[in-house]
């Protein structure tokens, strides 16, 4: 049973899909170190999603986990992305998160009235996702300053642009109280120097609790522990995608290797090339994990 934010219930659909997100979820926000999930983002599986199985995998691991849960909603096509919306909210997610229109390069006037429609559609908070090297398009650091001004609900950006320079004149220009949380991994410890909060991670799957110590530790002022931490998470961050196994295809492999329910990408993220499985057991080992 899922609580909606004006205190309705709804109740698992007999139709909604059983098959160990919500174990895979338990495990991330508790072992796994994770403070909250986003679930059906573009960088992972939404695109082979049907929009009834999208919202079936957000409702399920509403279900499953006492923890924020930001669900994907974005798509090219702004009529699926305002269904998407409304039906990601009513599932019980906590914030949405939202992708520019990738393949069809929209304008930056397409984008701002394509983000502005949607976030009519949801009283829930919105992060822009800006990941210009899978959609063809970035975000412009303006169109970004101008949709948080101007609609309530837009309050900041999973920035997977990789530029710390342009996030830094991002924020030097955006109302207080803007928030980016990084969407790169490798990037993540210069992202929080220059005013990220936090990340919304791949290699978290595995490491959550290093990169969890990571941020605490740059927060607390130990930014030369943050700067080895980081230096250990190298390895996972080359492990987590590439061209001959792009994400989400090795976060797969690994969540196999530890034992938890994940199985094969849908084509056409796949197939899985050989000795990926091997690459995962050699990383755990590097970590110092059997």
């Amino acid at each position: 049973m899922a609580t909606l934010r004006d205190g309705r219930k709804i109740r698992a659909g007999a139709h909604r899909h059983d098959h160990g997100a919500g174990d895979l979820a338990r495990y991330l926000v508790g072992p796994g170190g994770n403070d909250g999930l986003v679930i059906a983002g573009t960088t992972g599986e939404s695109p082979t999603l049907t929009q009834d199985e999208q919202i079936d995998l957000i409702a399920a691991v509403v279900d499953a986990v006492d923890a924020p849960v930001i669900a994907g909603a974005g798509s090219n096509n702004t009529a699926s992305a305002i269904d998407n919306t409304r039906r990601a909210t009513e599932a019980g997610a906590v914030g949405l998160l939202h992708v520019a229109g990738y393949y069809n390069k929209p304008s930056q006037a397409g984008l701002t009235e394509h983000f502005r429609v949607c976030a009519e559609a949801t009283d829930l908070p919105i992060l822009l996702y800006d990941i210009p090297g899978r959609t063809g398009r970035k975000i412009a650091t303006e169109t970004i300053v101008d949709l948080i001004e101007r609609v309530d609900n837009i309050i900041g950006v999973k920035d997977a642009a990789g530029s710390p320079a342009e996030t830094s004149k991002l924020l030097s220009m955006a109302p207080e109280g803007t928030v980016v949380y990084s969407g790169d991994d490798a990037l993540t410890l210069p992202l929080l120097a220059v005013g990220a909060v936090g990340c919304v991670g791949v290699a978290t799957h595995w490491v959550g609790n290093e990169v969890s110590e990571m941020i605490e530790a740059f927060f607390s002022g130990d930014v030369e522990r943050a700067a080895a931490i980081n230096r250990r998470l190298i390895p996972s961050y080359s492990f987590e995608t590439g061209d001959v196994a792009p994400n989400p295809v090795p976060s797969k492999a690994m969540m196999r290797v530890m034992g938890l329910p994940a199985g094969r990408c849908r084509l056409p993220m796949g197939p899985e090339p050989d000795g990926l499985e091997s690459a995962a057991r050699a990383i755990l080992a590097d970590l110092g994990r059997s």
